[in-house]
């Protein structure tokens, strides 16, 4: 047997090597073999497609949701900060005796009116684009920012775990910090 030779009994691939016996219903001298895998890959591509339809219309529906629920977040927190502006103001009117006084709490609330303005008129896609070029300008900030974080945030964990002390010892120990 040379080397470009196959045994007679080696399993043959449909696509690659039809029978030599052309059918009656297969069109063109097509196997029937063939005819059913060509078939079946029509098949497998169509439900492909609908598969790919369908999870583009999910996606876009999932999308729809999430913006829906942003906006909604978005106005819940510019109420919550014109509603703190407001006590803010109220507060520093009590103060009638004490302008300067007053007038820093005027000058506060004054801040977060302008702040509970932007979060209405920003889209989400602004504020990450606003967070993301404050990140390039200053990413020292951002790295310490985030370091002191994550400082807070474990140390926040280690103090929520720990079990309480036993009494065993004096009533003294409890005092102790």
């Amino acid at each position: 047997m040379a080397g470009t030779e196959f045994p007679q009994n080696a399993p043959k691939d449909p696509l690659k090597d039809p029978p030599h016996e052309p059918s009656q219903e297969a069109p063109h001298g097509a196997t029937p073999e063939r005819a059913q895998w060509r078939a079946l890959q029509g098949d497998v591509e169509g439900l492909a497609d609908v598969a790919a339809e369908r999870g583009r219309g999910l996606l876009d529906a999932a999308r729809v949701q999430a913006q829906t629920y942003v906006e909604q977040r978005k106005s819940d927190a510019a109420q919550s900060v014109h509603d703190l502006a407001q006590t803010i103001r109220n507060s520093g009117r009590d103060l009638g005796d004490k302008p300067n006084v007053r007038a820093f709490f005027d000058s506060a609330a004054d801040g977060l009116e302008q702040l509970g303005s932007q979060i209405e008129r920003r889209s989400l896609g602004d504020f990450y684009s606003e967070a993301e070029s404050f990140a390039r300008r200053a990413p020292v900030a951002v790295a310490v920012g985030t370091f002191v974080a994550g400082l807070i945030a474990a140390r926040f964990i280690k103090s929520s775990s720990l079990p309480p002390e036993a009494s065993d010892g004096d009533a003294r120990d409890s005092f102790r910090a």
